[in-house]
Formats: structure tokens, C-alpha cells, sequence
């Protein structure tokens, strides 16, 4: 067994005796006494707890990334640096920015957007008025005070940023160091954290541990114990797994490995259409797309989630492995019911495979949510037609939100096929939405609305393709 060894604000840590899943905001306020960091919301949706988590990046440099602390397991930290408010010393460019553009109000959520600013400015991320918004889309301000903070983002945005390609690679070379090559294993008030780093090993350790929870940015799990206070005994931590942490293209389809991040797979998912960079845009905050995973966001199983259902009108298929066997479904198999997913004890999601769209294919993604930013979807649609000549040869309509798991809509694809996409057919198609779902009515909306606007939802996918001018009503 081995401490938790990390760096806070350029220091050495090493941590022994705690519970694996104890989060680092706990632990920074009640251990270290850095109350900078704060608590807003204990699930990862307010951004007043960001901090920055540097790791290396496998080429000799830094990978940064803003990260909730209120979610984030003391676990996941060994080989990690982590960089809190106090670490910017009260002279940082964002600082001098957020004091001369008044963006703070009582304060209790600056130090968050502090960081998150920061964050961005050393990833080059800031450019304009719209990636400032987009990078603080996981931070909220209650005292409505959006507009100096995006001016002192813009203001950040102008700042030179310093060459750190240097004190970068040091860095990492101290991290790898701290990291160690083998799995890695730590034990701490009857929790036993597990981190393998590659793929072999993963599955070794599975297969010796078929019931432990698998974590990567435990972005859901974390709610476990800071809301539902579950006590995890063994958990496996997946994101050292270097084999799965990649993007690859094969013929006609790009290969997703089940580590890689939201953030990392937005580029590339906007390259199969824009719509799918939207949605990922849309998709939480950039906290926790930094920090969530695809493999993640499907085993999850989520009836809600926004990437599966995506992925089902697509046509991917999902790759997992259990020891030595591995298999290949499609992803729409991987769904039983709510709460119940096609995986054994001991199996893991290994990559998922995302067809590229053919020339005469058109697609379509609609997010219905009731704020625009970090927001859970009410009802999310995506469609897929194919077409030979003026007729839909095949139709892919799928949904999250509209049942217990991500769910295709058979009949209302039936009543699209072999014929022209038109307004006659498209309103056989949303009628036979009602025949697809027995839609639940819960906190975001109602079974009426929830399948009103999946059927306006085909209605402006028709009329986009006709031509005609639409706008999007994004929030409900």
C-alpha cells in the first residue's frame, strides 16, 4: 500500500489514514485550512469550489485541467499537482482584472471563477467574448454579476500568457516520478483505491474485483457520497489507463477509448457534425467536461444523459472486456432498463465506435433544457436519416429523457421510411412518437411537454432540411 502523494501550490503531499473517496474541498478546508475554496453545492454544478489539477500529458509536458473539488476523490490525486486560489498569491493577472472590472459582489463565488479564468488563460482557451462565456458555463454567480466577470475574462484574454514550456516539463517529470508505473493501490479507513495504467492490468484488477465501482472522473459517483453518503469499499480508477485515453480514426468510423474526456472528444465529435459540438458545448460545465468521460457517460446507463442517445442514432457499437474475452454491441443493446445495463461483474467499457456520416445521410441534435448552460436535458433528440433519391431509406430517431434508458423510437421510424421526408410523413412520424414512449413526468417536465417537443423537435429537423429559417428554443 502507498500514501497519496501529490503536490498543493508546489508542495509535496503526502496523505495516509483518510477514506479513498474523501473529496479534496473537504480535505483543503478542514486539513490544510485553505478556505479559498468553496462549498456552494457539493455536486459539481456551481464552479465555487474549482481548482486546477496539472498532470503530464504523456509527451513531456503539462496537462492542465479546472476541476470541481467538491466531486473530486483524494483518491484520483496521487501523481497530481493540485493549484488552489491561494496559490495565485493576490497579484495574478485575473486578480488585477476581476478587482479593476468590479466582478466581485459578496464573493462567495469569485475564488471558482478566479480559477476557471485562470484555467483557460493558460490553456490559451480565452479568444473572445463567447469562449469566456463558455469556459465559465459551469460557474454560477448568485449575485447575477456575469457581466464584469465576462469583461475581466476579456481583459484576462489580452494579457500575454508566460512561456512555461520549461518549468512545464519539470513538472511533469516530477509528477511521473510521484506517479509510479505499477498499480497503484491505497487503503484508508476501509476504502481500497485501485489505478491501474494500462489496460492488462485493468482487467486484472477487474476480474479480482468484480463488484468495486469504476470511477474515472466521477463526476456521478462523487454525488454518491456527497449527497447519497454511500460508502464505496473498493473502487477502480480507470483515467491512468494510457490505452484508453485515445481518439483514433479507422475506415469510416472514429474510435472513441472510454477515458477520454468530454473536453477531448467535443473537437472530434464536431467533426462527425456540428451539431454534436453544440450539444457537447451545452454538455455540463467545462469543469466537468474536463473531468467526465465518454466510457463514463454510457456505463452510467442515464436515461438522461446527452451523449447516448447521440450515439445510438449514429450507429455506434460499444467494446467491452471482461479478463481475456472482449466483445463488440451496438450501443442501443447496451441499455436494458433503467438502472440495468448489458455488462457482467468484472467487465469494463474498453472504446466506443462512431460511424461517420455518409453523403446521404443528414443528422440532427436538440437539446431541450430549462437554463442554457450546465443544465440537464428535459427531453434530448437526435436523428438520423438516410436517403436514396427524394425517400428515407433508413431512419435513426433516438431519445434521452423520454423513457427509462436512451431509447429508439421504432414506430415513428417506421412511418418515415420508403418515404419522402415531407410534412405528411413527418406528422405520421410525431404522432407515432406517443405509440414509442410511456414518458414519465418528473422535476423537468411534464409527460405533455416532453413529448410535445420531441415531436416539434422532428417538426424543425423537416423544416431545417426544407430550408426554411428555424430557431432553436433552447430553454423550455
Amino acid at each position: 500500500m502507498a500514501p497519496i502523494r501529490y503536490l498543493l501550490n508546489g508542495e509535496a503531499r503526502s496523505v495516509e489514514g483518510i477514506h479513498p473517496t474523501t473529496t479534496l474541498l473537504n480535505h483543503l478546508r478542514t486539513t490544510e485550512r485553505l478556505t479559498g475554496t468553496k462549498e456552494g453545492c457539493a455536486e459539481g454544478d456551481c464552479g465555487a469550489c474549482t481548482v486546477i489539477v496539472s498532470e503530464p500529458d504523456g509527451a513531456g509536458g503539462l496537462r492542465r485541467r479546472t476541476m470541481n473539488a467538491c466531486i473530486l476523490f483524494m483518491g484520483a490525486l496521487n501523481g497530481r499537482a493540485v493549484e488552489t486560489v491561494e496559490s495565485l498569491g493576490g497579484t495574478h493577472p485575473v486578480q488585477t482584472a476581476m478587482v479593476e472590472r468590479h466582478a466581485s459582489q459578496c464573493g462567495f463565488c469569485t475564488p471558482g471563477f478566479v480559477m476557471q479564468l485562470a484555467g483557460g488563460w493558460m490553456n490559451e482557451a480565452l479568444h473572445d467574448r463567447q469562449s469566456v462565456k463558455d469556459a465559465i458555463s459551469g460557474n454560477l454567480c448568485r449575485c447575477t454579476g456575469y457581466g464584469p466577470i465576462v469583461e475581466a475574462g476579456l481583459e484576462l484574454a489580452r494579457h500575454p500568457r508566460p512561456d512555461t514550456h520549461a518549468a512545464d516539463a519539470e513538472l511533469a517529470g516530477r509528477l511521473t516520478r510521484l506517479r509510479g508505473d505499477e498499480v497503484y493501490r491505497y487503503e484508508g479507513e476501509g476504502g481500497l483505491w485501485l489505478s491501474p495504467g494500462n489496460v492488462d492490468d485493468l482487467a486484472d484488477t477487474c476480474a479480482a474485483h468484480p463488484d468495486a465501482t469504476l470511477v474515472a472522473g466521477a463526476t456521478d459517483v462523487g454525488l454518491w457520497v456527497t449527497k447519497q453518503h454511500r460508502d464505496l469499499p473498493v473502487l477502480i480508477d480507470v483515467s491512468r489507463v494510457t490505452d484508453l485515453g485515445h481518439v483514433e480514426e479507422g475506415p469510416g468510423a472514429l474510435y472513441f477509448g472510454a477515458a477520454v474526456t468530454h473536453a477531448q472528444a467535443m473537437a472530434r465529435l464536431g467533426d462527425i457534425h456540428p451539431d454534436l459540438k453544440e450539444m457537447m458545448r451545452r454538455f455540463a460545465g467545462a469543469q466537468i467536461r474536463n473531468a467526465g468521460t465518454i466510457g463514463g457517460n454510457i456505463a452510467n446507463g442515464s436515461p438522461i444523459g446527452d451523449l447516448p442517445p447521440a450515439l445510438i442514432a449514429l450507429g455506434a457499437f460499444l467494446y467491452l472486456r471482461r479478463g481475456e474475452e472482449a466483445r463488440r454491441i451496438a450501443l442501443e443493446d447496451f441499455f436494458i432498463e433503467y438502472g440495468r445495463q448489458d455488462r457482467a461483474p468484472g467487465e469494463f467499457v474498453v472504446a466506443v465506435e462512431v460511424p461517420l456520416l455518409q453523403e446521404n445521410e443528414r443528422f440532427h441534435v436538440s437539446k431541450i433544457s430549462k437554463r442554457m448552460d450546465s443544465d440537464i436535458s428535459a427531453v434530448l433528440a437526435t436523428f438520423k436519416l438516410g436517403f436514396h433519391g427524394d425517400l428515407v431509406a433508413e431512419a435513426r430517431l433516438a431519445f434521452g429523457g423520454m423513457a427509462g434508458t436512451p431509447k429508439r423510437a421504432s414506430s415513428a421510424e417506421a412511418a418515415l421510411v420508403g418515404r419522402p421526408f415531407d410534412e405528411t410523413a413527418c406528422r405520421d412520424a410525431m404522432a407515432a412518437l406517443a405509440q414509442d414512449f410511456q414518458t414519465l413526468t418528473d422535476m423537468r417536465a411534464t409527460r405533455d411537454y416532453r413529448l410535445k417537443a420531441a415531436q416539434n423537435a422532428l417538426e424543425r429537423f423537416r423544416l431545417q432540411l426544407s430550408g426554411v429559417p428555424t430557431r432553436i428554443a433552447e430553454v423550455a
